[in-house]
């Protein structure tokens, strides 16, 4: 069996897939002095408690803090006997192409999301991923990866938000009762919300009219499923479009060895 690693620069998410579907998956937050130890401890326990029993044999991971990819390869060596598929290296085969700028690393979560929405959509999407940052992945007509934009991510601005601005408490992001807020903790509710409505709904556009074409726009991420709340803001949800586009990055890597 594969287990699946996501690891952002909040949360760090395990998947283990039996090959037509996720059997267990667990969540932690990211942490770079974790050691291939406590990740085997964590998840272990887990997977006993949960009485997910899988005998993994393959581990692919996608990481966008570089400092953790160490441990995690260890986890894969010393507990699974095998050499990780790590998204970004070298070696790491894609189905798609990048079309950056010369010297340009593209973030490897950016690369799986692009893969996994050809996969499930096909061409000329829009992926936004609500994440520590808010990322928009431009996908071509044939599945090539062509650039994006990146914006700070909600939880973030709300964070900057509090830390400069003594009298602003810090709140949780949901969907105002209306525009106007009448105390301060819904005006900063509907700042961020509408903020972010707009942010997504502009970019989009943007690209849209930059590509000269109909785009369909993906949502997936934590926060993604509070702005579906808004019509027509996004044409398709997918809670586990990272996961996926792993899983199919996999099975490319193996057809292709």
């Amino acid at each position: 069996m594969l287990l699946a690693i996501d690891c952002g620069n909040t949360n760090t998410v395990f998947s283990i897939w039996d090959g037509s579907r996720f059997i267990g998956t667990w969540r932690t937050s990211t942490e770079w002095q974790r050691t291939a130890d406590q990740y085997y401890v964590w998840l272990s326990t887990l997977m006993r408690f949960q009485k997910v029993e899988a005998d993994i044999t393959d581990v692919i991971i996608s990481s966008t803090v570089p400092r953790v990819v160490f441990n995690l390869r260890v986890l894969a060596d010393r507990y699974f006997n095998t050499r990780p598929i790590v998204v970004g290296k070298p070696d790491c085969l894609l189905p798609v192409d990048v079309r950056v700028d010369a010297g340009t690393a593209v973030g490897p979560d950016r690369l799986v999301n692009t893969v996994a929405g050809f996969d499930l959509f096909g061409g000329d999407l829009i992926v936004v991923d609500f994440g520590t940052a808010t990322t928009f992945d431009v996908v071509a007509s044939d599945g090539a990866y062509i650039g994006g934009v990146i914006a700070p991510g909600v939880n973030l601005s709300l964070e900057a938000l509090h830390n400069a601005a003594a009298a602003l408490p810090h709140v949780d992001i949901s969907k105002p009762q209306a525009v106007i807020g009448t105390n301060t903790v819904a005006c900063i509710q509907s700042g961020i919300f509408w903020g972010y409505v707009g942010l997504v709904r502009e970019i989009c556009a943007r690209i849209k009219a930059e590509r000269e074409r109909e785009m369909r726009v993906i949502a997936t991420g934590g926060l993604a499923p509070l702005f579906q709340q808004t019509v027509d803001l996004f044409d398709a949800y997918q809670d586990d479009l990272t996961m996926h586009g792993l899983t199919v990055i996999y099975n490319y890597n193996k057809d292709n060895a």
